[in-house]
This record gives C-alpha cells, structure tokens and sequence, in this order.
C-alpha cells in the first residue's frame, strides 16, 4: 500500500531535503580541493597529510573537551563533597554547643555527695555530672581538669563516651587524692570539646 504523506510531513521533507542539498552543495571533494590548492599555487601532492594534520586537530579537540568536562566533574564532586563535610561539621557544632551541665556533684564510690575528703584515706574521687540537651547517637570527647589550691593542674582525664542514648545523659570523671596531695581548696573542671561546661570545688583535708 502506497504511503500517503499530508501536508506537515510534506514540508518536513522538502526542509530536510533542502538541508541536504546545501550540505553537500557546501563540501568539497578531493578532485575539488586539489583544483582549488593549485589555484592558490599551494602543493596538491601535500593534501593527503594535512588531511591527516586536521584529524589528528579534530581528535585532539575532542579530547580536551571530554578532558575539561572530565575536570569539571571531578571540581564539582570535591566541591559538593567539601560543602557536606563542612555542613555536617557546622551541623555538629551546633548540637555540641547546646550541651550544658544539669547538675553536678563530688562523691566517692558510694556516689554520695561530699564537700571535702581526707588525703589519708587514699579515696577514689568520682566528678558525676548529668549533661542535658546530649546529642543522641553521638559520641562525646570530655575531659575534666583536677586543680589543687595553688591552681596547678595536677592531673587531666580525658575520654570519650559511648553512644549517647538519651538527651539526659551521666558521665563522670575521677582521681585518687592520696596522702602526697596538698590540704585546701580544690577544683574539678569538665570541659566538652576544649569548652568548659561545669566546675565543683571540694576540700581536702
């Protein structure tokens, strides 16, 4: 069955053969181009390798151009992956900031609070504090600082918790105050990240 075209389909196809007659109205042969070198009294016998000059220009061409798009892609990717760290660390940051210490208190092993300890009874003493706004599912890098009355720094505890579980979150820090450790004021720092969020002082007797 012969295949009918109506009048759209009619246009289309005197465009694309108009398209096609310029095309090759628009290109040369070799015949054509050794005639037209000869004309400009250049070498014809030299068309063969600059034939080849301008493949090889072409192909070189392409190659840069995938080699740019290649560069541009992988400047693209460190940027995004830059901006994802630099978002989640901001992000983390913020959380962290948030954190403050609900309540605190000196004790020994039996988690009573006291206000001093003897130095002759070699005791363990445990800094608890109760943390609240805790970033849940993250680990928390603390510290805590023990002072003695001169303000020396006489020893430094630092950890890291587990996964926090609850926004309301118990920690602790200790030291054992033995009989070398000099009678008077003390204090004990907590510090999150470098940032110092409570302090208790005790007496050693």
């Amino acid at each position: 069955m012969e295949q009918k075209l109506n009048q759209e389909q009619l246009n289309q196809i005197i465009a694309e053969v108009q398209g096609l007659q310029l095309r090759q109205e628009s290109e040369f042969n070799k015949q054509q181009i050794q005639e037209i070198l000869q004309e400009l009294h250049l070498p014809p016998e030299l068309l063969d390798d600059a034939l080849i000059q301008l493949q090889r220009r072409q192909s070189l061409e392409v190659q840069q151009k995938r080699n740019k798009m290649i560069a541009f892609g992988v400047v693209g990717a460190i940027i995004i992956t830059i901006g994802g760290v630099v978002f989640l660390n901001q992000q983390n940051a913020s959380l962290l900031a948030k954190v403050s210490a609900q309540q605190d208190k000196i004790s020994l092993a039996n988690e009573q609070p006291i206000n001093s300890v003897s130095r002759q009874a070699n005791s363990e003493v445990f800094y608890r504090v109760t943390l609240k706004d805790a970033p849940i599912g993250k680990k928390l890098s603390l510290s805590c600082n023990w002072v003695a009355p001169g303000g020396e720094i006489v020893h430094q505890n630092s950890y890291e918790t587990k996964d926090v579980t609850t926004a309301i979150w118990n920690t602790r820090c200790k030291y054992t105050i033995n009989s070398a450790a000099p009678v008077g004021d003390w204090k004990v720092e907590m510090f999150l990240d470098g940032r110092k969020i409570s302090e208790e002082n005790f007496v050693v007797k």
